[in-house]
């Protein structure tokens, strides 16, 4: 695993979890991109329920589908492709350089939560989160 991947699952799953709050415990996504298939996030906020600590508002909380665990890509490449079956919603580029994006799966009715190691916000058509979205979020 490369190190910046590994970075990243450290700083997005790892802080909050349950099972340890470092890389050592990983086991590999089920659902494809990298992340921790391990991870249970292990913070929870009335009203909102578990969150991931790592993310920003919106993004970091699971809701009632409380099994949704992040991909993370290198690169946009990388992703499952955006189209009819796995629709974006919001995407929000942090600090970092890296787009988080949240969407939904409607066919299945699951949401999904990808992180790209890289500025890949044109590549992306949604709706964007800015810093002042962010601030405003309860």
């Amino acid at each position: 695993m490369e190190e910046n991947v590994k970075k990243a699952i450290e700083q997005y799953q790892c802080s909050g979890c349950i099972s340890g709050h470092n890389i050592e415990c990983f086991k590999a996504n089920e659902s494809g991109g990298c992340g921790c298939g391990k991870h249970i996030a292990g913070t929870y906020m009335p009203p909102f329920g578990k969150i991931y600590i790592g993310l920003p508002k919106g993004f970091n909380r699971l809701g009632s589908y409380g099994e949704m665990k992040p991909n993370i890509f290198e690169k946009f490449e990388d992703g499952w492709g955006y189209n009819e079956f796995n629709y974006p919603v919001w995407k929000h580029l942090n600090e970092n350089g890296h787009t988080i994006v949240r969407g939904l799966s409607p066919r299945i009715n699951v949401p999904f939560l990808h992180i790209f190691l890289e500025n890949c916000m044109e590549k992306i058509n949604c709706f964007e989160i800015t810093e002042t979205n962010l601030k405003e979020m309860d």
